[in-house]
Parts: structure tokens; sequence; C-alpha cells
């Protein structure tokens, strides 16, 4: 199928992010769809409801409780995007995990494509002091089965790692300019061999661990870049073209991945009218 096909048949790409609070999630939707703009809210009848359901509120269960998993954001500068909000498990406890599992089985069994969710970014910040796992985050990746909705780790807020690091090499001795230049990839080095990464994908704790992970530093700046995220989450669908082309033809940010993409399915096609011939 072309991509106009799929567009007109399937319209959205429908995500399910979820994280514990201040976790960053609405920063990265936003530069996803290339904008600063809130979404605009929608329930499950498809009527606009107010906003304000986003506001966190100071008391987090009354906020939860105001929040419904199933309500769909979209933001007008990105309409190929659909994304649906867990407000994170350490507020509503075992109940708001529920409601997040019901939600998945749900979605997963539904009949058309574009009524179910195509890819789930889980958020864990790594601007916290202990930068641990939450039981949360623990009951989840170690209950929650996705079946085939990929799960994609989104790290966020990394450039907390930066400043550690950058902490690091001033105490050996390096001067400023060049602990600022060397943190980053020492960020990068020290978090690929660290405790986080071993017991996501290599504890007997965890039964269903995620398709990948990607680690998105400053998203407050003007030039963020979420291209790894979109890649990431292309890589993660596996051999499934038409949810990879409804990826591609939905987001904005990743021309890249774009170009990426053209060319892997014009050899795909070339290769197989030569296998024909």
């Amino acid at each position: 199928m072309d991509s106009s096909d799929i567009r007109d048949r399937f319209s959205h790409f429908r995500v399910l992010i979820i994280g514990r609070a201040n976790a960053g999630k609405t920063t990265i939707l936003q530069r996803v769809c290339n904008t600063r703009k809130k979404p605009e809210i929608y329930n499950s009848s498809g009527k606009k409801i107010s906003a304000s359901v986003l506001i966190p509120s100071r008391n987090v269960r009354r906020t939860c409780g105001m929040h419904d998993i199933e309500n769909e954001m979209v933001f007008r500068h990105s309409p190929g995007f659909v994304f649906h909000d867990s407000c994170g498990f350490e507020a509503g406890g075992n109940s708001e995990f529920d409601k997040v599992e019901a939600f998945i089985r749900g979605r997963s069994k539904k009949t058309n494509l574009k009524d179910r969710i195509h890819a789930i970014w889980y958020c864990i910040p790594m601007d916290e002091a202990s930068r641990a796992f939450t039981q949360g985050e623990i009951k989840f990746f170690s209950q929650c089965d996705t079946g085939s909705v990929p799960v994609i780790v989104v790290f966020t807020k990394f450039d907390a790692l930066y400043d550690v690091e950058y902490a690091q090499l001033r105490k050996t001795g390096e001067s400023r300019e060049g602990a600022k230049e060397l943190a980053p990839k020492r960020a990068e080095e020290s978090f690929a061999n660290g405790p986080q990464l071993k017991f996501l994908y290599n504890s007997k704790d965890i039964p269903h661990p995620p398709k990948c992970h990607v680690c998105l530093p400053n998203m407050n700046s003007d030039d963020a870049n979420c291209g790894p995220l979109i890649d990431c989450t292309a890589g993660a669908l596996g051999d499934d073209e038409v949810l990879k082309q409804l990826l591609v033809s939905s987001q904005q940010t990743n021309l890249e991945l774009c170009m990426k993409y053209a060319v892997e399915r014009q050899l795909s096609r070339i290769s197989f009218e030569y296998c024909r011939r």
C-alpha cells in the first residue's frame, strides 16, 4: 500500500505514553509534534473537552480521578498522531495499573487497526536522586504483557547525568571546558553499562522487557531532537510495513527517517522484482 492509501484508511498513529509525574511527557510529545502549544483533548465520544485535565493538581489522587486514559490528545501542528496518557502508577497504585492494563488489553483487541494502540512510550526521568525504578515501573515490566504492541522506554531528562559526569571529571582535575566536552559521552558510556539497562533486559524478574530504549537530553531546548525516538519506534514495529508507513507519514521532525525508509522500500521492491524474474 502507498502512504497516501494508508493515511486515507487509518489516519492516525496511536501512542500510549506512560510515566510518573514530572517525567517530561508533555514536553516529549510537543517535540515529536514540533510545537510549543498544548494539545487538544477529546473524550471517547469525540467531543472536545477542556485541556485543564492535563494541569497537575496538588492533590495527585484527585487529578488522576479526573483523568481518563481513553481521552485522545491531538496536536494541531501534527494531526497524524493520537496520544493517550497515563498519569503514573505511583499516584493511583493498583487502581491506575489495572486501568492501564485493561486499556492495553482492550485496545489490542480492536477490530480496526485505526482504533488500536500501535506503540507504548514509557518515560522514566533521569533527574531523580536515586534514579532507581519505582515499584510501579517494576510492576509494569514484570506483570503487564502488552502482546504485539511494542514498548519503548524513554529515559527523559538524560542531561542530568551529564552534570554527574561533569562533577566527577572536575574532581579528577579536568578543566571546565574539558569536563563539559567529555561529560555527555561519559554519561552515555556509563549508562550503557549501568544497572538500569541490565535490570530491564537481563533480569529474571522482568519477563516483559521493552523492545528498545532511547535517551533524550535537553528536551527544553529549541533545537531538541526527538528523531531517535521515532527511529527507535519504527524499528520496534518489526516487519509491520503498514504501521511503519503510518508512523513515517505521521511524523514531521525526522526527515532522515523518511529518506531512510523510502530507500529501504525502493530496494525491497527492486529485490522483489529481481527474484520474480
